[in-house]
């Protein structure tokens, strides 16, 4: 199975947590890591694989020259890696049909095979979008008029290559940045939501994008406690500005982050 995550140096160690926990709970799979980026250091590149390797899997480095998007619109902080996701099939192998994006503030819980080989039939992508009321109105109205009917989490996204090649049009993402700066929240995210929503499979989110925020909502709505996020959840995502690596985290799965954090930096 083909997994992508993109990185700068920051998030060196959440990558290792995250891809511990995927190694540990897909034990009977094998995984290609392969690794976007255009700042890494040799050092930090040569670190990465070797931790993918001592975990009985492989990777492989992409390194994106800044040329690339030189003409490429940004906001605020967001760099270029923002496109990476949306484009990815113009720099991972011809031969491939599929990838598994993750991003590196998720646990994996459970066993991704079902996810990942999930008909994608005429679906660019498949993700889950947080049913919470309040965050799908204001990503509604904030993308205005482009007809959205949820606002997709695009922190695990599974990507149609073979679809990709044929319909994402890179100029037509530079047009959109540009012309909706000043409304534009989470770029590549906003992006992926106002030109490709009906072009997205729907996913459940308590199993495939789980907000670790929500908790309280979860089991009260559909009764998915703690037992059912151990044995069921496949991502529990850390979504949000707080992260679990940080000292001033005190979220309700800090002690199942640090457990598997102490795995896979010790």
């Amino acid at each position: 199975m083909n997994i992508l995550v993109t990185l700068n140096s920051n998030y060196i160690k959440p990558l290792k947590v995250m891809l511990k926990s995927l190694f540990l709970n897909n034990a009977e799979d094998k995984f290609c890591i392969y690794v976007m980026h255009s700042r890494l250091s040799d050092d930090e590149v040569a670190d990465i694989q070797n931790f993918v390797a001592a975990n009985g899997s492989s990777s492989k480095i992409i390194r994106i020259d800044d040329k690339v998007f030189e003409n490429a619109p940004v906001i605020f902080h967001y760099p270029r890696e923002m496109y990476y996701r949306l484009l990815a099939f113009k720099f991972l192998p011809p031969e491939l049909d599929r990838i598994l994006y993750l991003d590196p503030d998720i646990l994996v819980l459970n066993p991704v095979k079902e996810l990942y080989y999930t008909d994608m039939g005429d679906y660019l992508y498949a993700a889950a979008y947080h049913d919470v009321i309040s965050i799908k109105e204001i990503n509604r109205l904030r993308l205005n008029p482009y007809e959205i009917e949820a606002y997709y989490n695009s922190g695990v996204l599974l990507i149609n290559l073979e679809l990709q090649r044929e319909l994402v049009d890179e100029n037509l993402i530079f047009e959109f940045v540009e012309k909706n700066k000043a409304k534009l929240i989470m770029p590549d995210q906003d992006v992926l939501n106002a030109l490709y929503s009906k072009k997205i499979k729907s996913l459940d989110e308590k199993l495939y994008n789980y907000d670790s925020r929500y908790y309280g909502i979860y089991k009260l709505k559909s009764k998915w406690d703690m037992d059912m996020v151990i044995n069921k959840t496949v991502f529990l995502h850390f979504c949000g500005k707080k992260k679990p690596w940080k000292k001033d985290y005190s979220g309700r799965f800090h002690a199942l982050y640090k457990h598997y954090e102490k795995l896979a930096l010790k």
